[in-house]
């Protein structure tokens, strides 16, 4: 049994005030790529395994999102172990929510495999149990993303016209291929009582680049001038609208044109792709 975890963009990110839990509040547009994963669960077995391709994610088993989405469901619902494959295809750190997206997936596939029945909702509350953003991915439509990212609302951005490229550098400058999440938030001071993205993304995209703004995008390029520099070159490629995705280190650009040139280099990942 097979699915494909979708990565995301966000269209904007509002940090707005820290929680008495340690989280954030926040305010995002998420929206789904067709950039993806793949993930197999495959047969029942003496004990949970997740056999990676793909990418070296050197973390131990039980902090793999994928198996905190198993466990979850065998504390719950009394699941048997299982052999999971996965096939990274979404990089890390690059707050392209690749892990959360892969443990959503995980929650759909064992809920296929073991014939469950468990509703879209209750997945959901699954899953913002594990990540911040998990819930998201269960329907991967675009969504209005509040609280800690895990209350959702269903909106129409149509962007089905328009190019989407991703480019994340392969080492930052103190030598770390990524953002961690925990480090990013340090980075930004919180701020409240802005014009609602949802109004922002309302007006025309090329008025987004004056408007429509990520809190974690001048921190990360003060520290990491790389960044600066993607999104610079995103724009002199002829990007309408480019930005850090979540707390990066992935930005993404906009573009009309389906091939647009880039000049990057080989430092850089580079995907070419469109609104899922």
């Amino acid at each position: 049994m097979l699915c494909f975890p979708k990565a995301k963009i966000n269209l904007g990110l509002y940090v707005l005030n820290k929680r008495s839990d340690g989280f954030h509040n926040i305010e995002t547009i998420m929206l789904p790529i067709q950039l993806h994963d793949s993930l197999e669960v495959s047969t029942i077995s003496s004990k949970t395994e997740i056999i990676m391709y793909g990418a070296n994610i050197n973390i131990p088993l039980e902090k793999n999102l994928i198996y905190k989405a198993w466990k979850l469901l065998t504390e719950r619902h009394s699941i048997e172990p299982v052999l999971f494959h996965l096939v990274k295809q979404i990089p890390s750190e690059a707050g392209l929510g690749g892990g959360s997206s892969d443990a959503a997936g995980a929650l759909i596939l064992l809920n296929n495999f073991f014939n469950l029945k468990l509703s879209n909702d209750l997945l959901k509350r699954y899953a913002s149990e594990i990540g911040s953003d998990c819930a998201f991915f269960i329907e991967s439509k675009p969504a209005l993303a509040q609280g800690r990212g895990e209350i959702l609302r269903n909106i129409n951005v149509d962007l089905s016209k328009y190019t989407i490229v991703v480019v994340k550098p392969n080492k930052l400058s103190d030598n770390n291929k990524g953002v961690s999440t925990a480090h990013a938030f340090s980075l930004v001071e919180p701020v409240f009582g802005r014009t609602p993205l949802i109004d922002i993304i309302s007006c025309p995209i090329r008025t987004w680049r004056s408007k429509l703004f990520n809190d974690f995008e001048k921190p990360i390029i003060n520290k990491y001038p790389q960044i600066g520099e993607i999104i610079n070159h995103l724009y002199e490629s002829g990007a309408i609208y480019a930005s850090l995705s979540g707390s990066g280190s992935a930005c993404f650009g906009i573009f009309e044109t389906k091939n647009p040139a880039l000049n990057l280099g080989q430092d850089f990942y580079v995907n070419f792709t469109n609104i899922a």
